[in-house]
């Protein structure tokens, strides 16, 4: 007799030998992973509370529940109802998981990494959909989705065979509502006004924002036994992020400590030289104060068909789009040779330094910048239920992601006349100004202490060099894919369910890079009448009071302002970039990448000694081949009849093409093992792949060459190329285990406690690689220098503590109290070297010692503490939250050519309240970045000082009206 789908069924097990042999390696192993026990237990389930719960607690009911029935170890946020999503952004709300932890930004969370390892290591899906991005790697914008149009988000800490591979960390699950299975009608109107506390240090503030969101959930059922839901969602949202900070440039130079260079910049020490106690000293290219006044809005339209003709059929539709805006007005007050004049130094073992006397130029420097970003996503889902025993199923998607970035920046130079010819004090003489300053280093932030005679707000003095730049920059990522599952139910056997499925996908990212700099020179007539005239005529009022006045040591708080785009008009006589469209960059990507996958993968449900136990065993084959498209500059071979040659560039670029593919086998086993009715042990073992970004997999190609070297030959000329990228890096690949034991003792109550084990079999390293090229005929094969995934071993080893429990047992109103809080460890061996510093390889191949110690993995924070508290009193509900995260390093998208950038310890605290006047009225408030916890950076080595970025504090407060 055939079964009805929905019904678990189980076997018994008897224990051979080999289910004994196969239970105690997997039991053994830390890599294994588990499935949940609560959809098929052979014993009675926990009866949880028939009583209707709403609020805070509601939600952590609901994400309690389906942890428990969850088919891996994972952890889950949901809402029941549209909109009750707890949290101002889904950043915000995916790092209250177990294990997540973000970037924050602007008070809010940005990419998120998971169990310690970074946001380009995970991998995240929209409604079970591979998604696009505009930053050129594998993380998501999460800024692009409104928090309350979608109804789950979810960690996927181990992998599955039917799960899409790209998360060796774990995979992000998104998901909007399914009308058919919410239920019931619904339309409402959420509106939210929002305050950003250092808006209003800006004399021209932009005062306060808003976010709007309606929606609407309805279910219709016809005659014939149709079923139809919709879900239709739209929001609209304009705000102010105003930021403040003191920062550096981002190139760092180990300088001699032996020697001290009056006039000039530092001499460079070489890392063997060190090795052997020459004393050194970091520093930068240069020191900069900034302020910005950015101001974003975004709108966002979500819609939804599910229909049901019959019992057979059923057709899923759904849609999304963004459209978020941003600009910003900056302005830059720089020390631009921070390595010049370097005396009376204080340096530690380390070659960080605490004080130090320098000479500099002064630069004010005036910035406009647009970001226009859309996302376009969807798909259409069909599934066929022909039985019982069978179900078909046929996804297509689309995802599309186009970010322009344009920027117009003006830079002025203090000089020694100013623009009536007038000696400047406190500028020293030459074609060039340079102002004598004292930098002290022992507060929050460093002191500058620049010449007393030199007033850095006096707008007469910046005469000098100006320059002039404008740039567009666009990153635009497709991905198309289809997938087609089917899965088979057997009347009886070990295995409940049999699946298997085939999915193809294309990604096609482009980034175009488009840049053109204008200098003028103050000893040139012209140009220096141009300068003067712009600066007279685009003075303004330096626009911020208190400025970075919340850190201790800071001494400069104001300079000259000078107004963005009228200094940049001024110049070039127009607002317009002047760009030319059909410019070519070696450093462009043009990349095609395409993957197969196929995966079987079978539930199973019995006993074992007794106990029950379900779970899944699987194996996914997934095959991607890329297509980089990439130009080099063409150059022309000179024969200088001396049996010596030179290289001409012809002015023209020459494309060239590089093809590469792997193919990788990804098995995966789950159970979860009902040791009691409310206690669970789950175990997994799997392996999973991470890509490489793909703005790391360009094709371009800058030959360094010389018009007037000569060279003994082809090989000789050509062993100077720069690779924008490498289309032949390899995925990073891992061994993973995991071990999770679960206590569910109430509805309320959930005590979880995991170990996990990852073995990574790849890291990134500099490698000379030989590429072939040709030049007027002639061809050759020569070594260039690029990131490649080597064969390293590395391990990662950590724990996840978890508990959530409410203290019903109390007495009223006390009874509303509850808690959760998680703790995540991590321990990894892995290794990034610095760019610049760190072991480099020579072009002999010998290898030369690092000046700094190597980072660690992307992203990775050893320690990962978040906490609530919550307190449900009848109407009214408070949340207040707390999370830290450890310091880790953080890697720059796409540009490997950045030193090594860390991010110092975080703690942050928000407050959350919600008071329901009634069914259909509610009030709340959200105060966000309560500690006012401004962002640090070091580089290139931990503890040595880079940036203090500040945002304030913001407040959300909002009205939810239902229909």
């Amino acid at each position: 007799m055939r079964q009805p789908a929905g019904v678990v069924r189980r076997t018994s097990l008897s224990p051979t030998p080999l289910i004994v042999a196969l239970l105690a390696a997997l039991a053994a192993s830390p890599a294994v992973q588990a499935q949940s026990a609560g959809s098929g237990s052979g014993q009675d389930a926990t009866t949880l509370d028939q009583v209707q719960v709403t609020g805070i607690r509601e939600s952590m009911q609901s994400s309690i529940n389906k942890k428990r029935d969850d088919t891996v170890i994972a952890d889950v946020l949901s809402a029941d109802d549209i909109g009750d999503l707890p949290a101002p952004s889904l950043a915000d709300a995916i790092e209250t998981l177990t294990g997540a932890a973000s970037t924050r930004d602007k008070t809010g969370a940005s990419e998120i990494s998971i169990r310690g390892l970074g946001a380009f290591l995970s991998s995240t899906n929209f409604n079970g959909r591979e998604i696009t991005n505009g930053s050129g790697d594998r993380s998501v914008n999460f800024n692009m989705f409104p928090a309350e149009l979608i109804n789950t988000v979810a960690i996927y800490k181990t992998q599955r065979a039917d799960i899409i591979e790209g998360g060796v960390a774990g995979t992000i699950g998104l998901e909007t509502v399914k009308p058919l299975e919410y239920g019931k009608r619904s339309a409402q109107i959420d509106l939210r006004g929002s305050w950003a506390e250092y808006d209003k240090k800006y004399r021209d503030d932009d005062g306060i924002g808003y976010r709007g969101t309606a929606s609407y959930i309805d279910q219709f059922e016809f005659g014939n036994g149709q079923k139809l839901g919709i879900s239709l969602g739209i929001q609209r949202l304009e705000g102010t992020d105003p930021e403040e900070s003191i920062t550096s440039g981002s190139t760092w130079y180990a300088c001699d400590g032996r020697q001290n260079v009056a006039n000039a910049n530092c001499n460079e020490v070489s890392a063997q030289a060190i090795a052997n106690g020459a004393p050194y000293y970091l520093v930068p290219s240069s020191r900069i104060y900034r302020l910005k006044q950015e101001r974003n809005d975004r709108q966002s339209e979500f819609a939804a068909i599910q229909w049901r003709p019959n019992d057979v059929v059923e057709v899923n539709l759904d849609f999304e789009h963004t459209e978020r805006n941003w600009d910003e007005d900056r302005s830059d007050l720089s020390l631009s040779n921070a390595r010049r004049g370097i005396t009376q130094r204080e340096v530690d073992e380390d070659g960080i330094v605490r004080h130090l006397h320098g000479s500099t130029s002064i630069d004010s420097t005036s910035n406009r910048y647009w970001r226009g970003e859309e996302y376009t996503g969807g798909g259409l889902n069909l599934i066929l239920r022909p039985s019982p025993a069978w179900e078909l199923s046929t996804d297509l998607s689309y995802s599309h992601t186009n970010r322009l970035d344009s920027e117009r920046m003006t830079r002025l130079r203090a000089n020694q006349r100013d623009v009536n010819n007038a000696i400047v004090p406190g500028i020293s003489s030459g074609a060039t100004g340079y102002v004598d300053y004292d930098w002290d280093w022992h507060g929050e932030v460093p002191s500058v202490a620049l010449a007393p005679n030199f007033d850095p707000n006096n707008w007469d003095a910046y005469t000098g060099a100006a320059r002039v730049t404008s740039s567009a920059t666009e990153n635009d990522h497709k991905i198309k894919a289809g997938r087609f599952d089917a899965s088979f139910m057997p009347e009886s056997g070990f295995f409940t369910r049999i699946k298997g499925g085939v999915r193809a996908s294309q990604a096609d990212y482009r980034l175009r890079d488009n840049t053109m700099v204008t200098d003028y020179d103050q000893r040139v007539a012209a140009d220096k009448a141009k300068i003067i005239a712009a600066n007279r005529a685009c003075r303004a009022p330096f626009p911020q009071d208190d400025f970075m006045d919340a850190a201790s040591g800071n001494t400069i708080s104001s300079w000259a302002y000078f107004d963005p785009s009228c200094l940049y008009a001024s110049f070039r006589g127009t607002s317009d970039s002047g760009l030319d469209p059909d410019f070519q960059d070696p450093n462009n990507v043009d990349v095609t990448e395409k993957t197969r996958a196929l995966y079987l993968m079978g539930e199973f449900s019995s006993t074992l000694f007794g106990l029950p136990v379900t779970g899944n065993v699987g194996l996914r084959w997934v095959k991607t081949d890329v297509r980089s498209e990439g130009v080099r500059t063409d150059l022309a071979v000179i024969d200088n009849g001396d049996g010596t040659i030179r290289l001409q560039p012809t002015g023209d670029f020459t494309t060239q093409v590089f093809k590469a593919g792997n193919d990788k086998l990804l098995p995966s086993l789950n159970a979860a093992f009902e040791l009691k009715p409310d206690l669970l042990l789950r175990v997994g073992a799997y392996r999973a792949m991470s890509r490489p970004d793909i703005a790391a997999l360009g094709a371009g190609r800058t030959i360094n060459v010389s018009s007037d070297a000569t060279y003994t030959g082809l090989a000789d000329a050509l062993d100077d190329i720069s690779a924008s990228g490498n289309p032949a890096a390899q995925p990073l690949m891992s061994w993973n285990g995991d071990v999770s034991l679960e206590w569910y003792a109430n509805p309320d109550t959930l005590l979880a406690g995991a170990v996990y084990w990852k073995q990574f079999n790849g890291g990134t390293a500099t490698a000379l690689v030989p590429e072939t090229y040709t030049l007027n005929g002639q061809t050759v094969t020569v070594p260039v220098r690029q990131q490649v995934t080597t064969d390293e071993d590395s391990t990662l080893t950590g724990i996840e503590l978890s508990a959530t429990h409410r203290f019903s047992y109390l007495p009223k109103p006390f009874d509303g109290l509850g808690f959760k809080v998680s703790y995540n460890y991590a321990d990894a061996d892995y290794q990034t070297q610095d760019s610049r510093l760190g072991e480099q390889l020579a072009a002999d191949g010998s290898i030369i010692p690092a000046i700094v110690p190597p980072a660690g993995l992307s992203g990775f924070s050893r320690h990962v503490l978040s906490g609530s508290l919550y307190w449900d009193v009848g109407r009214f509900n408070i949340q207040a939250i707390g999370k830290f995260r450890s310091h880790y390093y953080q890697d720059f998208t796409g540009n490997t050519a950045q030193q090594n950038r860390y991010y110092d310890d975080n703690t942050s605290v928000d407050l959350r309240l919600r008071y329901r006047v009634n069914k259909q009225l509610s009030l709340s408030l959200e105060l966000m970045n309560l500690t006012d916890e401004p962002r640090v950076a070091y580089q290139p080595l931990y503890g040595n000082f880079r940036e203090v970025v500040s945002y304030g504090r913001r407040a959300y407060f909002g009205v939810r009206y239902k229909f």
